[in-house]
């Protein structure tokens, strides 16, 4: 019986739906990348755009086209994005005129941010599935990279 005097039946406490691995893994997802950006904000620097400098730093003279492929984001983004990066001194495009395909590389200050933000991201791997870490996340990043080094031939 609830306090307003009303009878309660099963149906107004109904059975949680099933676990969905799509549910689960994208709630994981919104944490780490909560983390990761709140961890990133001392660096100026975004999840988004660390990727985007990843992305260059693996792939010399990779073009917009390339980039946006590889960020699946829009060419019009790359450029915006690469436009402000080149504004900053993190990237430089080295044929950057009309008609040409641009090559966009790292300058040495990107290579530095670059790697503070790969120290940064080890210290959230680390808090988030280190030893420390929750069991279940620990078991789901040992998965992850074991999935991802399966595929890429590790």
């Amino acid at each position: 019986m609830r306090e307003d005097g009303a009878v309660t039946t099963e149906s107004d406490h109904p059975e949680p739906p099933p676990a969905s691995a799509s549910i689960i893994v994208l709630t994981l997802a919104h944490r780490i990348e909560a983390e990761l950006a709140a961890a990133l904000m001392p660096l100026r620097l975004t999840v988004s755009r660390l990727a985007l400098l990843g992305h260059i730093a693996r792939v010399p003279g990779a073009s917009f086209s390339d980039l946006a492929r590889m960020g699946a984001i829009s060419v019009q983004s790359v450029h915006t994005a690469v436009k402000a990066m080149v504004a900053a001194g993190l990237v430089r495009d080295r044929t950057a005129r009309a008609g040409s395909a641009s090559i966009i590389e790292l300058t040495a200050e990107g290579k530095r941010l670059l790697h503070a933000a790969q120290e940064v991201v080890a210290e959230v791997d680390e808090r988030l599935f280190g030893p420390a870490a929750d069991p279940f996340q620990r078991q789901v990043g040992t998965a992850v990279l074991a999935a991802f080094a399966r595929r890429n031939g590790s």
